[in-house]
């Protein structure tokens, strides 16, 4: 039987950012968490992957699916390595395992860039959000429309704190040296136009794990899901219904 879909969103971002898809999948058990801090509350949280994916799972069934949207997909790799046996499958929607770039690592976003988005988050939050939400929707064919629904599902004003320790824990973690340990069936979507993580990212994510698929979205930026929600929800729709190996 399948179990219930848990739907992580990104960065800044909020539940309400999966209604379109949502609204083109079956109908069957989901539960849509916000992140920790992104609704306020994080104070004493550290910025530590294992401690919001603890965090998460405390919300989730004994069981389930995942379906995570780029901090929201780094947090569903995280969580399927910290409880191995409660996850089924997982889809990774616009997912780096590592989101800064390193040495041997291009596809993660520079450094400097990285730098300066978490300090113009300290100084100005308002425009430094501006600046992002462009950069997600830079490439897609439906620019305007995704960044409405970018603009209507951000994170409530009054969660920044949660909001910094998101950003550090994005530029932090590099879950690179872990992928092989995922044994999971893993379906990949991405857009084949996304400048915030380059289509080389999902590649290289994908080659590294041991049971992954990738579908690569044409005129789609960083957020596929909201550009061609019916598209998406069928994707993950169908993966989750594949029979098991």
């Amino acid at each position: 039987m399948r179990p219930p879909l848990v739907m992580l969103h990104g960065w800044a971002s909020s539940p309400a950012v999966w209604h379109a898809a949502t609204a083109a999948m079956g109908d069957h058990p989901r539960i849509m968490p916000a992140l920790p801090g992104h609704a306020g509350g994080a104070e004493g949280m550290a910025p530590r992957l294992a401690a919001w994916a603890t965090a998460i799972l405390a919300a989730c069934p004994p069981r389930f699916d995942l379906c995570g949207w780029s901090l929201g997909g780094l947090l569903s790799i995280g969580i399927a390595l910290l409880a191995p046996d409660r996850v089924r499958r997982i889809v990774l929607i616009g997912t780096s395992p590592c989101f800064s770039a390193r040495p041997g690592w291009t596809a993660g976003l520079d450094g400097a860039l990285v730098a300066r988005f978490r300090a113009d988050f300290a100084t100005d939050p308002g425009r430094m959000l501006a600046r992002f939400h462009a950069l997600q929707t830079l490439g897609d064919g439906h620019r305007r429309a995704v960044a409405a629904e970018l603009e209507r599902s951000a994170t409530a004003p009054h969660a920044a704190g949660g909001l910094a320790a998101g950003l550090q824990l994005l530029d932090d973690t590099d879950l690179r040296a872990r992928l092989s340990a995922l044994t999971h069936t893993v379906r990949v979507l991405h857009g084949a136009d996304d400048a915030l993580m380059p289509a080389a990212t999902a590649v290289a994510l994908s080659d590294a794990l041991p049971q992954a698929r990738l579908t690569l979205i044409g005129e789609c930026g960083h957020a596929p899901h909201l550009s061609r929600p019916r598209d998406c929800a069928a994707l993950i729709d169908g993966f989750l219904h594949e029979p098991d190996r």
